[in-house]
């Protein structure tokens, strides 16, 4: 079972490192690509690295691969304006491309649940209202540092972070990015949580 879901996570890596070098190649603007995608860069190696001592679960693994596909299809376009986001305002009457809405969702769910597995496995945190409390913690945090390097690409590029940033007009943005994050944070929180909580137990019965 755990041989033929390492098949299936080098697969899934493998895919990954194809759409991301094709997303190079169809991506608008390089430079807009490179701040997109540059979470996935750094989380495929780290991955890689640490799956033989500290492999997550099947969940985490799955949401990591939907959120890189995510960030990927951001940095072909540019977040504002993505097809499937001209698409959503469309069906919902929006008066904007909500696709950054959606990847500000997943930098909350995604996160959210590496750090739940981490605090639990590494006996950090005991009783779950701190568990929660810490993981949520960890999202505002998470998601404070990346409005703060938004903010840093806007003044070391100026109008060339226009694409990266995604305001859409917007002056509260970056609030609502953040609020973002925090609702996909709860929503791993109370959705996600006895998934995860199995697929943890199923780990430590491997041995790990």
């Amino acid at each position: 079972m755990q041989l033929n879901r390492g098949y299936s996570l080098i697969g899934a890596a493998l895919i990954l490192i194809v759409f991301l070098l094709l997303s190079y190649f169809l991506a608008h603007d390089h430079t807009t690509w490179i701040l997109e995608v540059f979470p996935v860069m750094m989380a495929l190696p780290v991955l890689a690295i640490s799956y033989k001592k500290f492999p997550l679960s099947t969940l985490v693994y799955v949401l990591i691969f939907v959120h890189a596909v995510l960030l990927m299809t951001g940095g072909i376009y540019s977040y504002a304006k993505v097809p499937l986001g001209f698409y959503l305002a469309d069906l919902l009457d929006l008066e904007r491309n909500p696709y950054d809405r959606i990847g500000h969702f997943f930098q909350g769910l995604v996160p959210a649940l590496v750090a739940r597995e981490i605090l639990i496995r590494g006996d950090y945190v005991r009783g779950k209202k701190m568990l929660c409390f810490l993981v949520v913690c960890v999202i505002l945090a998470i998601s404070a540092a990346y409005e703060l390097l938004e903010w840093a690409a806007a003044i070391a590029l100026g109008q060339g972070a226009d694409e990266f940033l995604g305001t859409q007009g917007d002056p509260w943005d970056t609030q609502s990015d953040m609020l973002l994050a925090f609702i996909g944070a709860v929503a791993a929180l109370l959705f996600l949580s006895r998934i995860q909580d199995k697929q943890i137990q199923a780990l430590k019965l491997s041995g790990y």
